[in-house]
């Protein structure tokens, strides 16, 4: 049966690789063995942020051919405390019994700059989760409790291109680029997972923030143009100690849901957290529970940016430690104002 494996490796730098190679050359990872590398890189999140391209570069280099076929989804941005980290997944082969953690991975094809944002986009995530569902062996969307994201976005000479071929791209502005590609890869969670249909998700993008995804975490970067999946959750079919849930948050200090997910996996008796992963946003009102703040005001510094920091430092005071992965832009992603959890535990008794 397949096992997944998982290691939490902190990094000095956007290219620091040491901590990776280390322990493959310990025998404690396999790079023929992995299948996805998700990481906390500390530039700034937005278009211009390279540090997540530097990273891929780095591990591509460590890894040489063993770095085919491995989703690597880095995420821009570690204001506050959080710490810069990566996650490696490997899948293993063993006896044992289920249900445990089963994680599934695609690269789309790539995207031309004038579909980012449109339906185009929303169609093509959506068949590329399915994929990766089967994948994992997951036949129930029900099952599914996370699917990572990266995203492509645009730039200048990607709005010039497809001007060049008559092609208008959903926005010339290259920030709003990425909510636009953050939304749309939401919405085609949405509809492979059957929470939204295909016509209510291109009806929806960005207009409607009623419909959205419990489950979908998307990041956008300009170090792509197609798309990076990772759909994790359980299956019966896989075996180990690695059990993962999912909450998700009303607003950005609503942790209730997060404890109730930590609750329903036994972290603190009978398991101990390895991973937390959320989606960060301002939301739309410029309202927290009646009062006022001021992240969408802020000239210096990106919403987004604010969110992460905010949303961070509470879910990082819950878990007792800063090493998590908080993503900013939740467009469709959990309610206005609010994201997606994901909790990754090991369980002591398995």
């Amino acid at each position: 049966m397949p096992r997944a494996r998982l290691h939490l490796i902190h990094t000095s730098a956007p290219d620091d690789t040491s901590g990776l190679t280390d322990r493959i050359a310990a025998g404690d990872i396999d790079p023929k063995r992995l299948v996805a590398i998700l990481g906390k890189t500390e530039g700034n999140g937005c278009v211009n942020d390279f540090t997540r391209a530097f990273s891929v570069q780095a591990l591509t280099a460590a890894l040489g051919e063993d770095a085919a076929g491995v989703a690597m989804v880095m995420s821009g941005g570690t204001e506050g405390g959080l710490a810069p980290h990566i996650l490696t997944f490997e899948v293993l082969d063993e006896d044992g019994d289920g249900p445990a953690l089963a994680i599934g991975s695609v690269i789309t094809p790539d995207l031309k700059p004038e579909d980012i944002g449109t339906a185009t986009q929303i169609d093509m995530v959506a068949s590329g989760v399915t994929e990766a569902m089967a994948r994992a062996g997951i036949s129930d969307p029900a099952n599914v409790h996370f699917v990572q994201i990266k995203c492509p976005l645009l730039t200048a000479a990607r709005v010039a291109d497809a001007a060049s071929r008559g092609q208008a791209t959903a926005t010339t502005d290259t920030l709003k680029s990425m909510g636009f590609s953050r939304g749309a890869s939401a919405l085609g969670v949405a509809v492979a997972l059957n929470e939204a249909s295909f016509d209510d998700a291109v009806s929806a993008l960005l207009s409607d923030p009623s419909v959205w995804s419990a489950r979908a975490s998307t990041s956008a970067g300009i170090e792509l143009m197609g798309h990076e999946i990772i759909v994790m959750g359980m299956s019966n079919a896989w075996t180990g100690s690695l059990a993962i849930d999912h909450a998700v948050m009303a607003d950005q200090i609503d942790i209730h849901p997060v404890l109730d997910a930590m609750a329903r996996l036994a972290i603190g008796s009978d398991a101990t957290l390895k991973a937390l992963l959320a989606k960060a946003e301002p939301g739309s009102t410029g309202l927290i529970r009646g009062n006022r703040h001021i992240m969408l005001d802020d000239s210096d510094i990106s919403a987004p940016r604010h969110a992460r920091a905010f949303v961070g430092g509470a879910l990082a005071g819950l878990a007792g430690r800063t090493d998590i992965y908080v993503s900013g832009g939740a467009e469709h992603q959990g309610p206005d104002g609010g994201g997606p959890v994901a909790i990754i535990a090991e369980r002591m008794s398995s």
